[in-house]
């Protein structure tokens, strides 16, 4: 049987994509690694199918190898003979739990089969919700900025994981990037806040992300003509 790795977007059960909202239809139990996956997951899955792991708030190594190894094995059990989901927030590639699992599955038990089904990254969701368009072309990087981190370089950023805003910030404006912020977009459970200014979300979340623009960039594309005050036709 398999085990599915499943995406289940940015927060909003709304988010989840079709073919999850399918596999989470089809399988018999529905495990998840936190509690606000486990909300999402929620609305689509009875709690009667939701499976229990246990994952200590721990950055021992060695407690966190036993603690996927446990759940591993709890789940490839269950596998052996029904079809099982991992959910997770997200999408299960993308800085996602689920690679935790997925390793220590074809470490301890490679026969079972594991497939992934993609979900609607918190990432690329942020550009959404700021308004903010990739265009064509555009160089974009996606970083990891906690307690503070401030990596330079790119034109353009994502980052997340940015739980020191305030910080995060005099960085970036110092090396000439405008910032912008969101935390718990897309989400249910606590206040959805977009703000340039970091003193409104200085209390630390873990949940909260960062674009960061290089002052003075142009766009290249044809139809940016369309965005000036020229009376000149084009």
């Amino acid at each position: 049987m398999t085990v599915y790795g499943v995406g289940l977007g940015p927060g909003d059960p709304k988010l989840v994509t079709v073919k999850g909202r399918d596999i989470l239809d089809s399988v018999t139990t529905v495990y998840s690694p936190g509690r606000l996956s486990r909300t999402v997951a929620r609305q689509h899955v009875p709690s009667s199918r939701i499976g229990d792991l246990d994952f200590p708030m721990t950055r021992d190594p060695d407690k966190l190898r036993r603690a996927w190894k446990d759940a591993a094995n709890a789940v490839a059990e269950k596998a052996m003979s029904d079809d099982v989901a991992f959910v997770t927030l997200g999408d299960p590639n993308v800085y996602s739990t689920f690679g935790h699992l997925r390793r220590t599955l074809s470490a301890f038990h490679p026969a079972i089969s594991v497939e992934v089904i993609p979900g609607v990254s918190a990432m690329t969701a942020f550009a959404t919700a700021l308004d903010i368009e990739i265009e064509s072309g555009t160089g974009l990087s996606l970083r990891e900025a906690a307690n503070g981190s401030a990596p330079t370089g790119p034109d353009r950023m994502i980052l997340f994981k940015v739980t020191d805003a305030v910080e995060t910030h005099e960085k970036l404006t110092a090396a000439g990037y405008n910032v912008q912020f969101g935390r718990r977009l897309f989400m249910e459970q606590g206040e959805t806040m977009i703000t340039t200014d970091p003193t409104e979300i200085a209390e630390r979340d873990y949940y909260t992300l960062a674009y960061a623009e290089r002052e003075g960039i142009e766009q290249t594309v044809p139809t940016a003509a369309f965005n000036t005050s020229s009376e000149e036709s084009v």
